[in-house]
């Protein structure tokens, strides 16, 4: 079995408060199981990023849900950013094996447009949360720039369901 290299980028703005975290929580909860003999890494975005676990780094789902839920939710949105951040960490991993999930409302505003970046990775599925404010459209168009999908998550619930099928037989 070849390992996967995936890259989970975590959407805490300002408007990620609430039940938002709780679906951050699972995502990193649903990945952690999905990916258990694969390569993860998260980042934590904004106006700016921080890369919480490393690529290739251990995973220990609870140290890293202590830290994202310890991050405050602050400030705008920049998914460009984040997108950047994960190309670098996947340079030099086979493309067939290497995906970019952001969970975000994909309400951009602050930095570039982050369309031409999603098109340079080289998969990109979106969980998209749709609690209140969101940019559907903008979530739809990077998954298909990212030759990914476009999961709709309304609450912590959606999550692993999405992720398996994110990650199933079907999807490579």
């Amino acid at each position: 079995l070849t390992r996967r290299s995936v890259v989970l980028l975590v959407d805490v703005s300002g408007s990620m408060k609430g039940e938002r975290i709780k679906t951050a929580a699972a995502t990193v909860g649903a990945l952690s199981a999905e990916l258990a003999h694969d390569a993860l890494s998260v980042v934590a975005f904004w106006s700016d990023a921080a890369v919480l676990l490393k690529l290739g780094d251990e995973v220990r789902p609870r140290e890293l849900l202590d830290r994202i839920l310890r991050l405050p939710a602050r400030g705008l949105t920049n998914v460009a950013f984040p997108l950047e951040i994960a190309a670098k960490q996947l340079a030099g991993v086979p493309e067939e094996h290497a995906r970019v999930v952001l969970l975000s409302d994909c309400v951009h505003n602050a930095g570039p447009d982050p369309r031409p970046l999603a098109a340079k990775l080289p998969r990109l599925d979106v969980l998209l949360d749709a609690v209140g404010e969101k940019d559907i459209d903008l979530g739809r168009q990077l998954a298909s720039r990212g030759r990914g999908t476009c999961r709709i998550v309304r609450t912590h619930r959606d999550v692993a369901p999405a992720v398996s099928r994110m990650f199933g037989a079907d999807s490579r």
